[in-house]
């Protein structure tokens, strides 16, 4: 694994190193990597808080559903593909390897294609359905008319960047990540403030930079120096391989869905009970929030290889050592993000904007909507531990206990006591629960297996 020039982790050093090297060598460009892919939306919503306003900002919020329901298909395929192929690849099947990961490509892009399409068509209504005004309507339309389109890219991107961390070039996917990142950040400044292009060119800068992007994964894929590569006598769809990629990647596929029934339902709430300005403070928390927990996915995604690989090859020594090691420091990174969204809240919602009363209402989500991140990187560690080993019916569960089990529910029944500090309560709530759900299941998992090692 990771033929290229500065890789120094085989697939064999996978099963030999030590957990604690391993773990370094994959989640720290996996953090970098992620966190950088999360300057995407978090730069676009500065750019436009500060550069448009208070109400473009309550728009971008609106296209949240549409865009995490776009998403979830890269995730679907990117998060399975890998999965799949470092189980393969611990059982020393290169060959089998290569040929999903062709059919990975197809159908990528078939579902990206498709789900495009009907997204473009039903746009408009979606958004009134979302919590649309007729001042914040226009601002949605004219992002989502030029990012929809462009979703394809950010799709391949995802999905071969964690194939790519799972063959042995996590650096190398930390890179065109960070290439994609700049070029965003460039391209927002001149668009916004250089050519007055307002929210159209928040959404043309992100879609120009991960064209960019996929430019770069393609290429590391298609390069004859490639551990893997993808060629065209795999693109023929084959059952196994297929089922091979939804079966894992299904589980942070229906967690995405219910991401985006989530914005929709909380933007309801919001609107009902908040207006238009709540529906800002929600984008701004959610931006703050995201950033936290992309250190905490970071390091869950860096695990993954190293469990996926020992789990394959019968380590569960190993795959419990790594499990250990990685969910005590997302523990650690939750305390310390509610920390920081306690103590600095008002600085943090200023990034975004400067409107008086945007920032009374933000302040308020922010400390609330993060008072329990610690059940959070417990959490989303389990989700990737039973994503990385194959385990999906543990994963879906995980996946769906939060947000479709706890979450929506909450976002209704709460609102009713409380009002918009009910909508804002629903989250610490239902991680806290979900940890609950997380801990039975991983407790009765590393059970099971240690009385297997007994007999």
């Amino acid at each position: 694994m990771g033929g290229g020039k500065g890789n120094t982790i085989t697939t064999y050093d996978l099963g030999t190193l030590p957990i604690g090297q391993l773990l370094r060598y994959y989640a720290v460009p996996s953090i970098v990597g992620t966190m950088v892919n999360s300057l995407y939306n978090l730069v676009d919503r500065i750019f436009i808080g500060q550069g448009v306003g208070g109400l473009a900002i309550s728009g971008l919020a609106l296209t949240f559903p549409i865009l995490i329901f776009l998403q979830a298909f890269g995730i679907l395929v990117g998060v399975g593909a890998s999965s799949r192929i470092s189980i393969l690849l611990g059982q020393k099947k290169r060959g089998e390897a290569e040929n999903l990961l062709g059919n990975a490509f197809v159908l990528s892009v078939v579902l990206s294609l498709s789900t495009i399409t009907l997204c473009y068509l039903l746009m408009e209504p979606m958004l009134y359905a979302f919590g649309a005004s007729a001042d914040t309507i226009p601002y949605a339309m004219d992002y989502l008319g030029i990012v929809i389109p462009g979703n394809i890219f950010a799709n391949l991107t995802f999905s071969y960047n964690s194939v790519m961390r799972a063959t042995g070039y996590p650096r190398k996917a930390m890179v065109t990540m960070i290439i994609g990142a700049v070029l965003n950040v460039a391209f927002d400044a001149l668009f916004i403030f250089g050519l007055g292009w307002g929210i159209k060119g928040a959404a043309w800068a992100t879609v120009l930079s991960m064209f960019v992007g996929m430019l770069f994964v393609m290429h590391h894929f298609t390069d004859t120096g490639a551990f893997l590569r993808i060629r065209a006598k795999n693109f023929k769809l084959q059952w196994g391989y297929v089922w091979g990629i939804l079966s894992i990647g299904v589980a942070p596929f229906v967690m995405q869905l219910a991401a985006s029934m989530v914005h929709l339902f909380k933007n309801s709430s919001l609107v009902a009970y908040g207006g238009d300005y709540a529906v800002g403070a929600h984008g701004i928390s959610n931006s703050i929030s995201t950033t936290i927990f992309l250190f905490i996915l970071g390091l869950a995604i860096g695990m993954q290889p190293v469990v996926g690989y020992n789990f394959g090859a019968g380590n569960i020594h190993r795959v419990k050592e790594a499990f250990i090691k990685t969910v005590r420091l997302n523990v650690i990174i939750g305390v310390v993000g509610i920390v920081i969204t306690q103590l600095f809240t008002e600085g943090l919602v200023r990034c975004f904007t400067t409107d008086d009363e945007l920032i009374r209402v933000s302040k308020e989500a922010v400390r609330i909507e993060n008072m329990a991140f610690w059940a959070v990187g417990f959490q989303v560690t389990c989700v990737h531990f039973f994503q990385s080993i194959g385990s999906a019916k543990q994963a879906m569960i995980l996946s769906i206990s939060r947000q479709v089990a706890f979450l929506i529910p909450l976002i209704y029944f709460l609102p009713m006591i409380w009002e918009l500090k009910g909508v804002w309560l629903a989250t610490p709530v239902a991680d806290v629960l979900s940890f609950t759900i997380s801990l039975t299941l991983i407790v009765l998992f590393f059970r099971k297996h240690k009385e297997e090692k007994k007999v």
